[in-house]
């Protein structure tokens, strides 16, 4: 199992990323989440064995059809050992 950081930009957001994202993960089995982020970026964290993970960043480079991916970060982390692949909303400001 491997842990990795995907920070994904370019037209992500209002194109079903998320959505499109944890359709793809839960198919391939792959664990963690993806948020939008403030500055119009998307970010994931994914966990899932070498290969399918290869798949899935192959996946990440592309987005669904009416998303425009123009650059893609990948960094390696720790593991966490998540248990679902899980789209975060907004979270409410105090």
């Amino acid at each position: 199992m491997k842990h990795i950081k995907i920070k994904i930009k370019g037209k992500v957001q209002g194109v079903f990323f998320r959505a499109s994202t944890k359709a793809v993960a839960d198919q391939m089995g792959v664990k963690g989440f993806v948020k939008n982020e403030k500055d119009g970026s998307v970010y994931v964290e994914a966990e899932a064995d070498e290969i399918t993970l290869d798949v899935f960043k192959e996946w990440c480079n592309e987005g669904p059809e009416k998303s425009k991916v123009e650059n893609v970060e990948i960094i390696e982390g720790e593991l966490k050992n998540y248990r679902n692949f899980d789209v975060v909303k907004k979270v409410a400001s105090i």
